[in-house]
């Protein structure tokens, strides 16, 4: 592929941690890759088209994928984890960290035991924890920033349709299927580069979207039930009782909070979800907005994110008035 523009200023603007991280590849016989707890489409996405990238041109290193399977997206659109015990970790390996820069959302602490760590994200660095972080909160979605980086090794790489499969599908994932004001030209020339691999975007959309009969009653629950403040903020609340009789799990909560992104007078919009894991009980919150900067206020509430989608949660309900008028006070 001729390099284009927006793909070589990443080369240069990285240029140095791009070259140690392609060394460190090559180097490395070892190599596991991490991601955040409670997986989206951009977290697995990109760990495993990094995976099967590293496995198309290096295929006699031994390459593994850690972290917690998806409740709906394993298998049916990304392949298992895989499991190890400790002594795994006890020779030397690479451990590369994409879409976190968190290590309290590391989905395996183990991650830690790598000889060398590379972080590659797209959210705001808040720890420094590694010995290569590349970050660049100006693309749409981790995938995007790999795969440019990628691009820009200097040795002769191949991207299998695999690879590109689930690149792709991260970064459809992260940027609302390109909605999102993060998406750029560089956005759609990584998306150009991707499909040039040979992708089916009819299968990938229908595998992406493929939703099941009993989703339509989560659907018709929330479109019952759902509030908006008097300054245009919706949300829907789903305890652990609704959860159990709608059949879905805390991480499915957030699948409809796009429901509400291209309504007249809706200007920011929420998922409230019970989570009663005896660790962290808490309330988690996914935040989206068209025009408002709402990662403060995720911030504000233990969590934080992009401008226009980010996390975040409160411990009772008591707490939820306090967080909507901190959106109402955004608009």
């Amino acid at each position: 592929m001729r390099k284009e523009k927006e793909i070589l200023e990443v080369g240069k603007k990285f240029k140095k941690e791009n070259v140690e991280l392609e060394k460190l590849i090559k180097k490395y016989d070892r190599i596991a890759i991490f991601r955040h707890i409670m997986p989206d489409y951009d977290a697995l996405g990109t760990q495993l088209g990094l995976y099967h990238f590293i496995k198309d041109n290096f295929p006699n290193k031994e390459v593994k994928v850690f972290g917690d399977n998806h409740v709906t997206f394993t298998p049916r659109l990304f392949q298992e984890m895989d499991k190890e015990s400790d002594s795994w970790f006890n020779k030397p390996f690479l451990s590369i960290i994409v879409d976190v820069g968190n290590i309290s959302r590391i989905a395996d602490p183990r991650f830690q035991k790598g000889e060398k760590i590379v972080v590659i994200d797209h959210h705001p660095k808040n720890e420094e924890f590694a010995n290569i972080h590349i970050v660049d909160t100006s693309k749409a979605a981790a995938s995007e920033l790999v795969v440019s980086l990628l691009l820009n090794f200097k040795g002769k790489y191949v991207f299998s349709k695999e690879s590109a499969k689930n690149f792709y599908i991260a970064m459809v994932g992260d940027s609302g299927r390109f909605q999102y004001s993060s998406t750029s030209a560089h956005t759609f020339k990584i998306a150009s580069f991707l499909i040039s691999c040979g992708i089916s975007l009819n299968e990938i959309y229908g595998a992406m979207y493929l939703k099941q009969i009993d989703d339509l009653n989560v659907t018709a629950y929330i479109l019952n039930h759902y509030e908006v403040s008097p300054k245009g903020v919706a949300y829907y609340v789903l305890s652990d009782e609704v959860q159990r009789k709608l059949k879905i799990t805390t991480e499915r909560g957030k699948e409809n909070v796009n429901l509400f992104s291209n309504i007249e007078g809706i200007n920011i919009w929420c998922s409230i979800t019970q989570d009663t894991d005896p660790k962290e009980p808490c309330w988690r919150i996914s935040i989206r907005s068209r025009d408002y900067v709402i990662n403060g206020v995720a911030a504000e509430f233990g969590g934080g994110g992009h401008k226009q989608a980010s996390g975040a949660k409160i411990t009772t309900l008591d707490e939820l008035p306090k967080f909507i008028e901190a959106l109402d006070a955004l608009i």
